[in-house]
């Protein structure tokens, strides 16, 4: 990783100029079967069409809030991303009272009418499917972003040094995301490029996020994503660590 990296933003950057064919994202949904692999490039992809709709559709601006209210999943994941890219806060779990945009998947729709701003809604299915009927007062992601391009620039240079994610009550800067998943990369047994970890923790506080997505990134690894990992086995959890090739385990 480019020791000049000051954002989340920075470090994707360097992940796809350094190997964009290498595993990022694998992710498992242990209640429905769903398996999908992202490689830097398909990532970076997902990551600049969500920056492009907030951008552009959204009309989303540097501090601007955005409320995800989304489980540990794949498209948070490139959700994270995106706000940083576009240098907005990404406020995990956040009150959809105070955000300008929220984002919220199928279970916390009810929560998520309470943003006055844009609200979308993430279906979560398997392949990045669509809502059957779009929720009434939303956007269906699947819908919107396939249509947006495929290199993001930003209006505006993103500020490492503002505010980038809130979790769990805490204000980070994308400096601050930076410096500290690089700083607990070894306490993960995150050891440097080709490093694996599996992460069964939710997205809800810094140490699933760190696990499940900054430290891997910040150190040239990959995660294998796991919801719902209380309903595989444990000869399962075994199975998946040996054919997955996982180096550490977060759970």
């Amino acid at each position: 990783m480019n020791a000049t990296d000051r954002t989340p933003a920075d470090l994707l950057s360097s992940a796809l100029a350094a190997d964009p064919g290498r595993p990022l994202v694998t992710f498992y949904d242990d209640a429905t079967g769903e398996r999908v692999e992202l490689s830097v490039a398909t990532f970076a992809n997902w990551v600049a069409k969500t920056a492009n709709l907030l951008q552009d559709e959204l009309s989303a601006e540097p501090g601007d809030r955005v409320a995800l209210l989304l489980p540990a999943h794949w498209q948070t994941a490139v959700w994270l991303l995106a706000c940083s890219s576009v240098g907005v806060v990404a406020d995990m779990a956040g009150d959809a009272r105070a955000a300008d945009v929220v984002v919220s998947g199928p279970d916390e729709l009810e929560t998520a009418r309470a943003c006055s701003g844009a609200r979308i809604a993430m279906a979560l299915r398997p392949l990045g499917g669509r809502f059957p009927q779009v929720p009434e007062g939303f956007v269906d992601y699947a819908v919107e972003v396939p249509g947006q391009g495929d290199r993001f620039v930003p209006y505006a240079p993103v500020d490492p040094e503002g505010p980038a994610l809130i979790v769990a009550g805490r204000e980070f800067s994308g400096a601050e995301v930076v410096e500290r998943a690089r700083a607990e990369a070894t306490g993960l047994g995150l050891t440097g490029p080709g490093s694996r970890i599996l992460s069964g923790l939710p997205y809800d506080t810094w140490e699933g996020l760190n696990a499940g997505l900054y430290g891997p990134l910040a150190t040239g690894g990959s995660v294998v994503l796991c919801r719902h990992l209380e309903r595989a086995g444990d000869g399962m959890l075994d199975k998946r660590v040996e054919s997955e090739r996982v180096t550490a385990i977060a759970r």
